[in-house]
């Protein structure tokens, strides 16, 4: 047993080197294969919406290259929120540089191996408009959720800040939600989130909701129809070989018998769910009245995304 143990570890230290090699080699040749037209793909949508899942799903497919993890440490790196005195997560159009896109770009190629990739981070959504001077011919993929289970949702990530919360932890000021239960900021910063440094938690993720939805959608009339692709999380439980099709046909993609029957399983392997996958889920949840009381307000956004008053 222990001589097995030992040569895995060898085996496994030796994959992982010669993995670093590749990389440096496809960095090392970037100046030779610099894409002069890349077409990267964004999957953006409120946090807890289903975005994981869609990446996940995508990252299967051998067209497309993808780091297989949430890249919000990499984006916030180039732009920190900190910058800006903590103001959002939104970066500013006006940053994007060619300098910049190449860097990026030469980042994804040498970590995957392909010059078409797809990328996802909670706070992406807030930033089209920088994503897209960046790469003007990205197609972006909008996840959209109703808002009783994407609210529920995200009141149950509050509960967990180890794992929502990694990234604020030098916010500056107090964060007391819940009467001071909650101290950390968990998914997000939308501009006025200040406001509700001692709110309730259903008062705050209702903000995210509303904040990171309304970006998505006023950022949408600046972008080519033809690189913009929606889908309601729904419709993807509903049918996910049907909804995942149409996807990928947007999205210049092959749909082929491999990539059907991933989809045909999927539910079956939920990404960082808390709990099996499911619509209207908040109706018998702890947090039921929490999210009742916060859904009025909604309405109108949520109306906007394509769902019935």
């Amino acid at each position: 047993m222990a001589e097995t143990s030992f040569w895995h570890k060898v085996d496994k230290t030796l994959r992982h080197h010669q993995r670093r090699a590749q990389v440096w080699l496809r960095d090392a040749a970037w100046p030779l294969f610099r894409m002069r037209d890349c077409r990267p793909l964004f999957i953006v949508g409120c946090s807890r919406a289903g975005t994981t899942l869609v990446y996940k799903t995508f990252s299967e497919s051998v067209a497309l290259g993808s780091l297989q993890r949430e890249t919000h440490d990499f984006w916030a790196a180039l732009h920190p929120p900190a910058a800006i005195g903590w103001k959002s997560h939104a970066v500013a159009a006006e940053l994007a540089t060619p300098e910049e896109a190449d860097r990026i770009a030469r980042h994804f190629y040498a970590e995957t191996g392909h010059q078409r990739w797809v990328d996802k981070n909670n706070q992406g959504g807030l930033s089209i408009p920088y994503l897209l001077r960046l790469f003007p011919r990205a197609h972006f993929v909008y996840v959209k959720r109703e808002p009783g289970d994407n609210v529920n949702s995200l009141i149950e990530g509050w509960m967990r800040p180890d794992e929502f919360a990694t990234w604020s932890q030098q916010l500056p000021g107090e964060v007391a939600l819940e009467q001071g239960r909650l101290r950390q900021w968990c998914f997000f910063l939308a501009e006025g989130w200040e406001a509700y440094r001692h709110a309730s938690v259903e008062a705050v993720c209702a903000f995210q909701y509303q904040a990171m939805n309304q970006a998505i959608l006023t950022a949408r009339d600046a972008v080519d129809p033809r690189q913009w692709s929606e889908i309601h999380y729904e419709a993807l439980v509903d049918d996910p070989v049907g909804g995942f099709r149409t996807l990928f046909e947007s999205c210049d993609l092959p749909f082929d018998a491999a990539m059907a029957h991933h989809c045909a399983t999927v539910l079956k392997r939920p990404y960082n769910a808390f709990s099996p996958i499911g619509v209207e889920k908040w109706r018998g949840s702890r947090f039921a009245d929490k999210v009742e009381r916060v859904l009025p307000q909604l309405t109108e956004v949520a109306a906007a995304m394509g769902y019935p008053r």
